[in-house]
């Protein structure tokens, strides 16, 4: 008696990406470098907010108010780009995002250093001014690159991965998983090695600092995510490839059926 082979069941919810053929990529690419550049600078600076009414003391932990940086307001924007570019394009298209974004920071880092080492003319009254702004702290720009890397390549990792499990279902669950490892694990690794180098020096304000962050973050990835369903759908429909590879699998669906 012979055994029957069945065939392996469709893949009904094959994940597709499209192909970098259009200039779609590279304005998302330059939008996202351009967020990290300017976050990673105004991100220097120490902010407290609300501290006038919210005090609250558990235990060891002392929040006198908020405790972030200047870049709390458009450092998530970062995410969001990634995201998108996870979602269309791929793990390895983002992947050359970040390795662009990390060149673009790390020239930054060594054009301000060596802006600073030249010497000043005469004239020129904002040398001290210049060197507090964009100085470059070692200790802070490895936080930033660390965070970064961390960050952005387990957001894309995470989301990809359950793309290939769900394929254009639950984009709303890979948007906010993604965000939540990627954001984490940013937050994280930037606070541990940042915190004394922005003057945090008691476990209150680092753990006020690490929280907020990570909650504010994903809080925004939440808010905005009606705008990122719009902006994912629409360039799903822009792209040529995304809709000839959906084709594909539709199509590849029908003959195994």
């Amino acid at each position: 008696m012979t055994e029957s082979i069945q065939p392996n069941p469709p893949n009904r919810h094959r994940a597709v990406f499209a192909t970098v053929t259009t200039p779609f990529y590279g304005y998302l690419l330059a939008l996202f470098v351009g967020v990290m550049l300017i976050s990673n600078i105004t991100g220097t600076k120490g902010v407290v907010l609300f501290d006038d009414w919210l005090n609250v003391s558990l235990g060891p932990i002392q929040m006198n108010g908020l405790v972030t940086d200047g870049a709390f307001y458009l450092f998530p924007l970062a995410y969001v780009l990634g995201d998108v570019i996870s979602e269309v394009y791929g793990f390895r298209a983002m992947r050359r995002a970040i390795l662009c974004g990390f060149v673009v920071l790390l020239i930054a880092s060594i054009c301000f250093w060596l802006t600073i080492e030249l010497p000043a003319a005469e004239f020129y009254e904002g040398q001290e001014a210049f060197r507090t702004v964009a100085g470059v702290v070692p200790q802070f720009l490895l936080a930033g690159l660390a965070g970064y890397l961390a960050g952005e390549f387990l957001n894309s990792f995470v989301l990809v991965k359950m793309k290939e499990r769900a394929g254009e279902r639950h984009l709303w669950a890979r948007l906010l998983g993604s965000t939540v490892v990627g954001e984490f694990a940013d937050t994280l690794v930037f606070c541990s090695i940042a915190a004394t180098a922005l003057g945090i020096s008691t476990w209150g304000d680092f753990i006020n600092y690490t929280i907020v962050g990570f909650v504010w973050k994903t809080l925004v990835e939440i808010i905005i995510m009606p705008v990122t369903y719009l902006v994912v759908g629409r360039l799903k429909k822009a792209e040529p490839s995304y809709q000839q590879a959906l084709r594909e699998a539709r199509d590849e669906t029908s003959d195994v059926l």
